[in-house]
């Protein structure tokens, strides 16, 4: 604007001075004029161009701000956020580390349980062998053979098959059944305080003898027969004897097959400490390992 200024206040001086210059310095001067125009255009447009970029960076310049206020707003808001997390697994780990304590609690509780069981297992074990021991102590290896013994939770239980004890289909003791009962005889002697249980049990196969009504009388009567014949012949006391009848029903084998029904007739003779005689075969009972070793610490 000042340079427009200039120009005007020098063609003024030329117009008052016009009368005094020559032609030629008048043209010089009009070009200098017309030169002077064409630059303060330039300059015009120039700065209307500079306007122009200065009105477009303010624009960018805005939305950059508005950019950089949202980005800042997400990044308080995750910050916000992040406390929250943080906050909140801070409790987790605690909680779970009250939940870890509690669970390695409740592991020691059942490790101290299992370990328990393991113990009255073995003493339960070693109970079994030393009552094994002692009512088979009379027999010897040979006789062992013949007499099938098996100890489950401190009761001895002795299985025979029919045909060893009696006539078939009957509940007469057969001939050949002396040397069997002169056998169990021995261990039920050998502890005369023990009760002694002989049960008596059969197939599904219904009996058809005048005298014998069904399974039932059947398996009692065999039942019977034993305890009489070792009360007769081989003087047990026959206070410490029980005779029972279990019929058909607590079977051993599938009744469906020939192999099975064999097995089901069967008579067991169960031999059984009283209280007292269980404590004292605990303390008769092997050490277990963990005894073993506390002892000799």
């Amino acid at each position: 604007m000042k340079t427009m200024k200039y120009i005007l206040m020098a063609a003024a001086t030329v117009l008052v001075m016009g009368s005094c210059v020559s032609k030629k310095e008048l043209v010089a001067a009009q070009q200098k004029l017309e030169e002077c125009q064409g630059k303060s255009k330039s300059l015009a447009q120039k700065y209307y161009e500079a306007q122009l970029q200065l009105t477009e960076y303010k624009t960018k310049t805005e939305n950059l701000q508005s950019q950089i206020d949202e980005k800042n707003a997400q990044l308080k808001e995750k910050t916000e956020a992040m406390k929250v997390m943080q906050k909140t697994l801070d409790q987790s780990i605690y909680q779970g580390g009250a939940n870890i304590s509690k669970l390695v609690d409740e592991i020691n509780a059942s490790n101290k349980y299992i370990q328990q069981l393991v113990e009255a297992k073995s003493k339960s074990d070693s109970l079994n062998v030393a009552l094994t021991n002692n009512l088979t102590r009379s027999l010897s290896r040979e006789e062992l053979k013949d007499v099938d013994i098996q100890v489950l939770k401190g009761v001895v239980y002795i299985s025979l098959n029919d045909n060893m004890l009696y006539k078939s289909g009957s509940y007469e003791i057969s001939a050949k059944a002396g040397e069997t009962l002169s056998k169990i005889a021995k261990i039920i002697t050998d502890y005369d305080d023990y009760e002694v249980l002989v049960e008596g049990n059969t197939d599904n196969v219904p009996i058809s003898r005048t005298n014998i009504r069904n399974n039932w009388d059947l398996s009692a009567l065999r039942a019977s027969s034993v305890v009489q014949e070792l009360q007769n012949k081989y003087g047990v006391n026959p206070s410490r004897l029980s005779a029972a009848g279990r019929g058909e029903y607590n079977t051993v084998a599938d009744n469906e097959t020939a192999e099975g029904r064999a097995k089901n007739r069967r008579t067991q003779i169960i031999i059984t400490p009283k209280l007292d005689q269980f404590l004292e075969l605990i303390d008769k009972a092997p050490a277990t390992e963990d005894e073993s070793a506390a002892s000799a610490e």
